[in-house]
């Protein structure tokens, strides 16, 4: 494959994530709304709604997260990640990077137990399996792994480490 068609693929599948996300935001909208008819309309308020809210917006903030987020709206400490050089920027950048991998990595086999042990428990109203309500962590967690790699990979090549421009961040 070369390297034309590696963007172009990853072009394509940044767009599935961000269908993925406005699915998740649609549902949790049109549950919302649901849920305000049934309580204020009807005076008949349904469990099922929160349910579904809380899990799309879990799924929502995860997947976002995971696949949606470019490095320049990650959170950092501008006020001195701006006012240090290049090369300090890419050394903090491998320094984070490799805690984020350890800590990841490190948490993934007992998360993924965790949610695989909850395939026996179901939510109140849905009496959907908690695992698959949950699983979307373990997506974050491999994905966030697969994004640090890159980082740190990036960095010690001598790539530009990612910065937030306060010009051009949207409010």
């Amino acid at each position: 494959m070369t390297l034309q068609q590696s963007i172009k693929l990853g072009a394509w599948l940044r767009r599935r994530a961000e269908n993925v996300l406005v699915a998740l935001l649609s549902i949790m909208f049109g549950t919302f709304l649901i849920q305000i008819f049934f309580r204020y309309v009807l005076n008949n308020p349904v469990g099922w709604t929160e349910e579904v809210i809380v899990t799309t917006w879990l799924w929502t903030v995860l997947w976002g997260a995971a696949f949606i987020l470019s490095e320049a709206e990650e959170i950092r400490f501008d006020i001195i990640y701006l006012h240090i050089s290049e090369r300090l920027r890419r050394i903090f950048t491998v320094t984070t990077g490799i805690a984020v991998v350890f800590l990841y990595g490190t948490s993934l086999p007992a998360t993924y137990k965790y949610v695989a042990f909850m395939r026996v428990e179901h939510s109140a109203y849905l009496r959907v399996p908690i695992d698959l309500m949950y699983s979307v962590y373990l997506i974050f967690a491999v994905a966030s792994i697969g994004r640090y790699c890159w980082l740190i990979f990036h960095a010690i090549r001598g790539g530009v480490s990612p910065k937030t421009d306060p010009a051009k961040v949207n409010d």
